[in-house]
């Protein structure tokens, strides 16, 4: 599945957010974000794609890691991806008590450890949207208003330069579109 940018958008500090259909697996960027469980199980969805593409080295390194609790990140590599690194972040589940603030915390964390880490560009799926049943319009209204706040408030002082979500199914990609064009 080749890329398709749908809504690109530069800021005032040469920052730009960048939505894109397509295959987050495929993403050239220093890393890719995984919306991951707890436990760092990859078996299904976008984590079970990206063990499935970028191979066992990531559930391995992951397994390493152990728990990770909600609304935070780690990092692996990549194995045979086209990207450097793997962010897993743990995004919350719909019904287990305050999921907007968490999956707030789990967005600002992915971009502090971009940043930390070093990283111009990442992409980043619509976190716990799939199987965890978070709104998708509330994702997408979350991880782009944080980001741009990001952006806001980090300025010239962060690495990152490029955040791109990266979205396959359109229904999600429309909610996502709808926040993208809302930004002044």
């Amino acid at each position: 599945m080749a890329e398709h940018i749908v809504y690109e958008k530069k800021l005032n500090n040469n920052k730009t957010i960048r939505l894109v259909k397509g295959d987050i697996t495929e993403r050239n960027v220093d890393a890719i974000v995984n919306a991951a469980d707890s436990h760092l199980n990859h078996g299904g969805g976008v984590a079970g794609a990206i063990v499935k593409k970028g191979g066992r080295i990531i559930q391995d390194e992951s397994n390493d890691i152990g728990f990770v609790p909600v609304g935070t990140s780690v990092t692996t590599s990549a194995g045979k991806l086209p990207c450097r690194s793997v962010i897993h972040t743990v995004g919350p589940q719909m019904g287990e008590g305050n999921e907007e603030e968490k999956l707030n915390n789990a967005i600002n964390s992915v971009l502090e450890l971009a940043a930390q880490k070093g990283f111009n560009s990442i992409s980043i799926p619509a976190i716990s949207s799939g199987v965890f049943g978070f709104p998708k319009d509330k994702c997408a209204k979350i991880l782009v208003n944080e980001t741009t706040k990001f952006f806001q408030k980090e300025g010239d002082n962060s690495s990152v330069g490029i955040v791109e979500f990266c979205i396959i199914n359109d229904d999600t990609l429309k909610e996502f579109k709808r926040e993208f064009e809302l930004l002044n």
